[in-house]
């Protein structure tokens, strides 16, 4: 069950796991995907999907009728994949990420998108919410559906510095329960120049906040989780593990999905959620202090790359589709760096 947290807790993390709505280049690569989430990750709790980039080679564009074909087909498909990785009844947490629109959002939930699914609305920075979501809302509560507030509070724009960001994520949270009428709340504090949630002054914000909201809420968030480095890096992965280890032991749980910023086609693969969830399970009772440490020198390791962050490699490159495995080399990275954290302090139980 997804319930709350405090700082610390011995309470393992939910788990939302996937690609984090980036994009994927056709519905072939969106189902294989799928398919793989569904039987790679066992510790997901919860699936984010991909966006669908082009429909039968064509580009699909925010309120046209290719967008609520996208809408459709990606219902579709996502059931139909996480029947075939045997985990059918996986909730699908980020309701439909191919949706721009509050109508094809909508129509496209009607091809397999479940009440107990998440449905993912969010507001706009800073503070304000148009009619499109509010309809999607009255649409979700009318349903009996099950809303995840979103909210991404940006450092360097209204918000100001780290501390600004940290009061307004707090106030996001209540109006994640007053104004959304959330089940939970899904915030990602984020870089105005990086686009990425890794920075340091993030990091601080995202743990500051978390800590407000764990010890005086007991309405259940998500930190959501963007790095800026892509898959099959040593950088990824030291990302991964510190945006994850910030978050769960300051009293959140977590969704993870967002490599290379999340904006590169293709450029996301099972492995990086996979780790993200060993990481976050690794860490459960871990103290903050313990965990800051760990945080400070994995920072030492990839804060400096972070503007000119390797783009690393595609699914396709990483994954072997025939075995349906992640290919040699990259298995062989994941040891090497999940010996390095072991002997760092994670107490990985996988």
């Amino acid at each position: 069950a997804l319930v709350a947290r405090k700082p610390e807790s011995d309470i393992a993390p939910w788990c939302f796991l996937g690609a984090g709505g980036a994009a994927v280049s056709n519905e072939t690569l969106f189902e294989s995907i799928l398919e793989a989430y569904a039987s790679f990750l066992p510790l997901a709790n919860s699936i984010t999907t991909p966006t669908i980039k082009h429909i039968e080679g064509r580009l699909v564009r925010t309120k046209s009728p290719l967008e609520i074909l996208a809408c459709m087909r990606s219902s579709t498909l996502a059931r139909s994949a996480l029947r075939k990785g045997g985990r059918a009844g996986l909730p699908i947490m980020n309701s439909i990420a191919s949706a721009g629109s509050d109508t094809a959002k909508i129509a496209g939930s009607q091809f397999g998108l479940r009440p107990t699914d998440g449905w993912l609305i969010g507001t706009i920075s800073e503070m304000k919410i148009n009619f499109e979501r509010l309809n999607e809302i009255a649409y979700v509560m009318n349903l009996g559906g099950h809303i995840v507030a979103e909210s991404a509070p940006i450092l360097g724009g209204y918000c100001g510095g780290p501390e600004g960001v940290a009061v307004a994520n707090v106030a996001y949270h209540l109006i994640s329960i007053l104004l959304m009428k959330g089940s939970c709340q899904l915030t990602f504090p984020i870089h105005f120049h990086y686009g990425c949630t890794s920075v340091r002054d993030i990091l601080w914000a995202s743990s500051a906040s978390a800590q407000a909201i764990s010890r005086n809420s007991h309405f259940p968030f998500f930190i959501n989780i963007y790095v800026a480095a892509g898959p099959m890096t040593e950088m990824c992965l030291y990302e991964i593990a510190a945006t994850v280890i910030n978050a769960v032991v300051s009293g959140a749980s977590i969704e993870f999905g967002g490599v290379t910023k999340a904006v590169e086609v293709d450029h996301f693969t099972p492995m990086e959620p996979k780790w993200a969830s060993e990481i976050a399970h690794g860490v459960v009772g871990m103290t903050r202090s313990q965990g800051n440490e760990i945080v400070k020198k994995l920072l030492a390791k990839y804060e400096d790359n972070i503007p000119n962050a390797p783009k690393g490699k595609t699914y396709e490159q990483c994954w072997d589709m025939k075995t349906k495995q992640p290919i040699g080399e990259y298995k062989q990275l994941y040891q090497k760096i999940k010996a390095e954290l072991a002997e760092l302090g994670v107490r990985f139980k996988f």
